[in-house]
């Protein structure tokens, strides 16, 4: 079986790097990174991924716009974000979250969840 395809939308450089790392050790492969929200959208509506990890906040924008493009063709996704679930709008409150900071096994836990294997 194939590695998941993922991707990952998070303005913070540093955090974007270890979170590739981290799903790069759990043995997925980032097919597509974008640092905003205007890269988000453009790598939501055509790469081909298996899961996306989010970040709520980019650049003070909300990433529900990417979001929204992923549920279009039915690409799950996994906000990451500082807030919990209660920053979340209510339609989005069943959306897999971790709090920031997470651990490697909580993003595992949650990937492994969300890849339904």
């Amino acid at each position: 079986m194939p590695n998941p395809r993922l991707m990952i939308v998070e303005d913070e450089y540093l955090i974007r790097l270890l979170l590739e790392d981290m799903v790069a050790e759990l043995g997925c492969d980032v097919s597509a990174v974008a640092s905003n929200l205007t890269e988000g959208k453009a790598a939501a509506e055509k790469v081909e991924v298996d899961l996306a990890i989010l970040d709520v906040n980019i650049d003070g924008e909300q990433v529900f716009p990417v979001a929204e493009i992923l549920k279009g063709r039915n690409i799950p996704f996994i906000f990451i974000t500082g807030y919990g679930t209660r920053g979340l709008p209510e339609n989005y409150r069943q959306t897999p979250t971790l709090q920031k900071p997470f651990q490697m096994e909580d993003l595992k836990a949650t990937l492994t969840r969300t890849l339904g294997h």
